[in-house]
């Protein structure tokens, strides 16, 4: 697929009036408009829902017009990709479409349980190829093949394929296992833009052309992650070096090197801005691949220093020098060709820049050797053998050029053999070309087409088929086009058009088109793929291919299969000072011209060698194909040209694939597989059974008893013609439908789910216990803990009251024992008062109590203690002294009055009432140094403070 074109955007295919394939004999226009229009009326009732059919298999019936119709609803509605039963069917949309290949697109994709769900898409096929070999699917390795014309959008599709999983595969948990993948990954998605410089170009029908094939191998690790790939090419179109088709163009490195070099570069090349060269016509033409920044960027992350990479450069300013050497005849035979002064220039730079001798390049060019027995001769060239040498010299170079890129690539992202166990292959080759003149490429080219078109049609169509037959299946045949008959014109055996071509290229004679063409006429007139048109003038035949009929040009076509190289111009070459030119060449052999027969090696003979190869490959892989479909000649967007399409969806074979795949059982497992994969529904249903017997799994048991009860257990409530529909067992494998197939993997899934269920259940379970053991034993741990910090707690707490409690009696016996000491007793206060008091402090301070006659002496304060059982007393003070009144005075709260003095106690006002006995003697109040908390405390009338405990000691009388 094409989003802009073939290269980020690329794909913008452009026509230049040169149909690419042939009107065939039957009118498109007579079956898209007249013989099915009623019929198409029949089944489409509503035409405004074609976009959704996804699947073409869903159409019915099954005929060109209605595929048409539907793939041209669904391109107007944006929907490019369609699945055909075992086919995607991509339309280049020729336009941008980022978000349709983005990264987020792809993690979709990847990481979707069924992607088949999602919308048709290049990524599903990619996902599928992967999963095969996540779930080691049989046989392991698997082949995309990319095909369609040129222009229809293959070498985009190639390079999303590659990006995908460069992505999705590139996964890795380890830090340096994650720089290798990265590195890789790069490395491999840089080689597009390396292989596309080198070997792309700009043709009639498509900007970025693919001139040459390639078989990308992504190779896989066990765990499915990527560690290296590897490039195998096909047929360069080396000849595009020295002759370009008319208003195409040369290789695009050449162009990317005139508009991108930098001026230091241009003086080293002696390539001036606006010099002109031979070789690059249609160089004001501007398209997206002439960007050389990208290429060198590719070659740096790919490896190639940046010295490597001036050699290189330096080859290919070369190979334009020699695009512009011109040869003038001497008119003498054995006289040396002439070169003009521009051409000497040329010449001169050209070896320069080659690194080799001016002279003797110029000597290698216009004299060759020839072999007599022991004995060389030199003979000078025509000016035909010249520009023939010359244009020889140019593509032998470019060509060791590309196969050395090649095996450095190889070389940077091969991962050794023991690191991966499987690989994915992505096919890019180029397209069914036919032109107005076709020659030997083209012939190649369209051969290797109708290679892969009959790897499609075996295994597709006639290989399905024939397995339903092998298999006891009673199956209705579909006629399909079948391309044998022009393979076996082709390369037929011992008489075919290769074999001819090869005897002619063997011969050691000067080759003559009109004489092979009288030859293919003899030997091959038999065949119906071929045909000559007698009246024109130049030999050629026409073929018969299975895209379309084809006319190819004989003349030249010898010459070109025979490719030689003359020996003096590789030894020249091998003396290089450009040590990248010397070692493309070290290994190459020199051709030794008295070879002959069928030790030559042609183009064709290596060709078909290697394309054998890639058929060998395809055939021990599970291929995968999309086929490119090219919706309008001229690369506009959404524009949907029904007889360009229709041409190319009968080529293909898309009709007689949707027709096998949606009447058939597409599906088809072997029994071993099939109960390896299913066998856990049979068990369970044994078991949901209740039968113990049942459960008994016997080894001995064929599979094919197995699966044969397994589905009719599955489809006991289904009817006899409705098994037949959905399955059917043949001798060795299941053959099953889409809907048969979603059954099961839903039974499949529901088990394992209820399964999973039951293992998370039992998990949790343990889990829960463990929870809960754990909490039980913390908290008994916990209670222990607190238990032990509580006694400690409790236990400082008794000591401590202990402690506190002796501390008090004692301070209490203490003071208790100073009271009793500071109270005198009865006996002892009469005497002791008259001989302890004296007379003038007895008459200066002293109380006169009513119930006492003697007045009672006062000692110390407060005075209202004494006092305080009395509600009212008459008191007689004396005083010695204005001090000691005032404080008799205060200390009594006595107010005063005229003429009296009436003393209330403060026991009414300040509640300070606490008499243990009333005095009758003498009284003592102790105030200095008492034990007693308040003893020393006076009663104030301004204070708010009540109940002091105040004490009045008892009377000692």
């Amino acid at each position: 697929m094409n989003s802009a074109g073939d290269s980020r955007n690329r794909g913008h295919k452009k026509n230049g009036g040169k149909k690419g394939l042939v009107q065939k004999s039957v009118s498109p226009q007579t079956s898209l408009n007249d013989s099915l229009e009623g019929e198409v009326r029949e089944f489409l009732t509503d035409e405004s829902q074609l976009h959704t059919f996804d699947d073409l298999t869903k159409v019915n019936p099954v005929t060109p017009t209605t595929v048409l119709k539907c793939l041209q609803a669904r391109y107007s509605a944006k929907l490019f990709y369609t699945q055909a039963g075992c086919t995607l069917v991509a339309l280049n949309p020729f336009q941008h479409l980022p978000d349709l290949y983005s990264l987020d697109m792809m993690k979709l994709y990847h990481c979707a349980p069924q992607p088949q769900e999602f919308k048709p898409h290049i990524f599903i096929v990619a996902e599928e190829a992967y999963r095969n070999i996540r779930d080691q699917l049989e046989p392991l390795n698997q082949s995309l093949v990319v095909s369609g014309e040129s222009g229809a959008g293959k070498t985009w599709t190639s390079r999303c394929l590659m990006k995908y999983y460069a992505t999705v595969a590139a996964s890795s948990s380890g830090l340096k296992s994650q720089n290798t993948v990265e590195r890789i990954e790069r490395r491999v998605l840089d080689s597009n833009p390396i292989m596309e410089a080198f070997g792309n170009a700009c043709t009639l029908r498509n900007n970025n052309s693919s001139r040459f094939g390639k078989y990308i191998q992504l190779q896989l690790n066990s765990g499915q992650l990527l560690v290296g790939a590897s490039v195998q090419t096909y047929l360069l179109e080396k000849t595009r070096v020295s002759c370009q088709p008319a208003d195409e163009r040369n290789f695009h490195i050449f162009y990317q090197m005139m508009k991108g070099a930098t001026e230091g570069q241009r003086r080293e090349w002696e390539m001036p801005l606006h010099q002109s060269f031979d070789w690059l016509p249609n160089s004001e033409k501007q398209i997206e691949e002439d960007d050389f920044d990208e290429t060198v960027e590719a070659m740096l992350h790919m490896g190639i220093k940046a010295e490597t990479q001036r050699y290189i450069l330096r080859i290919l300013a070369g190979i334009l020098h020699l695009g512009n050497v011109t040869f003038s005849s001497s008119g003498e035979e054995h006289q040396l060709c002439q070169l003009p002064e521009e051409a000497e220039e040329s010449m001169q730079t050209a070896a320069k820049l080659l690194s080799v001798p001016a002279q003797e390049f110029q000597t290698c060019l216009r004299v060759r050797t020839l072999k007599a027995g022991k004995q060389s001769l030199l003979k000078p060239c025509s000016q035909t053998e010249c520009r023939v040498r010359r244009d020889c010299l140019a593509k032998t170079i470019y060509a060791q050029l590309f196969e050395w890129l090649v095996s450095f690539i190889n070389s940077s992202i091969c991962a050794d053999k023991s690191t991966w166990s499987s690989f994915i292959g992505v096919l890019d080759v180029y397209g069914f070309e036919s032109f107005h003149v076709n020659k030997l490429e083209q012939l190649c080219i369209n051969y290797a087409n109708e290679k892969l078109q009959q790897h499609f049609v075996a295994h597709y169509l006639r290989a399905q088929q024939d397995e339903y037959v092998s298999e006891g299946l009673q199956w209705s045949f579909v006629k399909f086009q079948d391309n044998q008959s022009c393979l076996d014109l082709l390369e037929g055996s011992p008489v075919g058009v290769f074999s001819l071509l090869n005897e002619e290229s063997r011969l050691n004679r000067a080759s003559d088109a009109n004489m092979l063409r009288v030859r293919l006429e003899k030997e091959l007139s038999d065949n119906p793929n071929i045909s000559w048109d007698k009246f024109s003038r130049a030999p050629h035949f026409t073929v018969a291919h299975y895209a379309g009929r084809v006319s190819y040009q004989i003349e030249g076509m010898v010459e070109k299969n025979k490719d030689p190289v003359p020996v003096e111009l590789i030894s020249l070459l091998q003396k290089s000072d450009n040590p990248l030119l010397c070692q493309i060449f070290a290994d190459r052999e020199t051709e030794n011209p008295t070879t002959r027969g069928l030790a030559k090696v042609t183009v064709v003979s290596k060709f078909k060698n290697s394309l054998e190869n890639l058929m060998s490959i395809l055939l021990n892989t599970t291929p995968h194909y999309t086929r490119c479909i090219k919706p309008n000649p001229d690369c506009k967007p959404l524009t949907f040209k029904k007889e360009e399409v229709i041409l190319q969806l009968e080529a293909c074979g898309i009709v007689q694939t949707i027709q096998i795949s949606a009447a058939g059982f597409p599906i088809r497992i072997p029994f071993k597989s099939f109960v390896r994969r299913y066998g856990l529904i049979l068990k369970h249903l044994k078991k949901s059974g209740g039968s113990s017997d049942d459960l008994h799994v016997d080894n001995d048991k064929p599979p094919q008893q197995e699966v044969e009860q397994l589905l009719s257990m599955v489809l006991n409530q289904r009817s006899c013609d409705e098994r037949c529909t959905l399955v059917h067992c043949g001798r060795t494998k299941v053959f099953l439908t889409q809907a048969m197939l979603d059954v099961l993997e839903d039974h499949r899934r529901n088990i394992l789910s209820r399964c999973a269920f039951s293992i998370q259940c039992c998990w949790l379970r343990y889990q829960r216990r463990r929870r809960r053991a754990r909490r039980q034993s913390a908290t008994l741990i916990q209670a222990a803990v607190r238990s032990w910090l509580v006694r400690k707690q409790v236990q400082r707490w008794n000591r401590a009251a202990a402690v506190i409690q002796s501390r008090w009696k004692s301070w209490k016996t203490l003071l208790k024992s100073l009271a009793e000491a500071e109270l005198d007793g009865d006996s002892d206060l009469v005497e002791n008062d008259a001989r302890l008091v004296n007379p003038a402090v007895r008459e200066r301070g002293s109380v006169q109590l009513p119930s006492i006659q003697e007045p009672v002496t006062v000692r110390g304060w407060p005075m209202g203690l004494a006092l305080a059982s009395a509600p009212s007393i008459t008191v007689s003070l004396t005083a010695t002294g204005f001090q000691k009144l005032i404080s008799v005075v205060t200390s009594l709260n006595l107010p005063s009055r005229r003429g009296e003095y009436k003393v209330e106690t403060n026991q009414y006002k300040q509640g300070l009432a606490s008499i243990r006995a009333q005095p009758k003697g003498s009284v003592k109040l102790h105030y200095q140094r008492s034990p007693l908390l308040y003893a020393n405390t006076q009663p104030d009338l301004k204070s708010d403070v009540t109940g002091f405990n105040e004490i009045l000691l008892e009377q000692t009388l």
